[in-house]
């Protein structure tokens, strides 16, 4: 069996008093990409933020590289090299691409260290606009941009929130080999995804969320194979 990089039983949270997570359980294995899947409101970015510590857990245990991180604070958990890629992305935009970049760089856990060159040539049109501050740039060119800054530091593992929406396909693409590439590399990646097309193109294995739980969970193949689970947990 491959060595588990992230562990989370009997995961609960939630917002004030609604409580969004009811008891999630899900495994990802060094060097796999598994597809979070689930329609809108199903509890998948919320799973993301309490692994990553941006929101508490009320119950379970996350156990990241074999230690404990529920209820660390989230610098802390990047800083052991689970690095985090928000929906909103975040990145500085009175920085350049560079800085940003630069921003990001840290010796950690991973495989080989990335650097802007290697970055440049997953993202052709980051390194175009390499002098351009991030707050001119387009909301794909931002995103890849955020992805390359979460490699800067080295992760072991990363979380990916819903990188394929609203982009246009030829950005699309991009992420997808940035997700390939970071698999290649035996980075670990869970990546929330709505898009069966793109999380069939990078992904091992799916897990559906429904309600707040893990409701189905297998090879893409079965999960493309499977029409009335599809139809039961993802058509909207």
């Amino acid at each position: 069996m491959a060595e588990r990089v992230l562990e989370v039983a009997g995961l609960r949270a939630g917002y004030g008093p609604a409580e969004v997570l009811f008891g999630v359980e899900l495994t990802l294995a060094r060097g796999e990409v598994a597809a979070l899947m689930g329609r809108n409101g199903a509890g998948k970015t919320t799973t993301l933020k309490a692994i990553m510590g941006l929101l508490p857990p009320r119950a379970g245990s996350v156990r990241f590289a074999g230690r404990d991180i529920a209820g660390l604070a989230s610098f802390r958990i990047a800083r052991m090299g689970l690095g985090y890629v928000p929906e909103d992305r975040r990145i500085f935009t009175d920085l350049t691409v560079m800085e940003n970049l630069e921003v990001g760089r840290r010796g950690g856990a991973g495989g080989s260290a990335w650097t802007p060159e290697r970055l440049f040539a997953i993202f052709p049109n980051l390194a175009e606009m390499r002098s351009r501050r991030a707050g001119a740039m387009s909301g794909g060119e931002q995103q890849m941009l955020t992805i390359a800054r979460t490699l800067m530091g080295n992760p072991l593992a990363v979380l990916l929130d819903e990188p394929s929406e609203g982009l246009a396909p030829v950005i699309v693409e991009q992420m997808a080999e940035a997700v390939l590439s970071m698999k290649a590399e035996g980075i670990s990646v869970l990546v929330s995804e709505q898009n069966l097309d793109f999380a069939a193109t990078v992904a091992d294995r799916a897990l559906i969320l429904e309600k707040g739980t893990v409701r189905w969970e297998g090879s893409i193949a079965a999960l493309e194979a499977d029409e009335d689970v599809r139809r039961a947990y993802l058509t909207v």
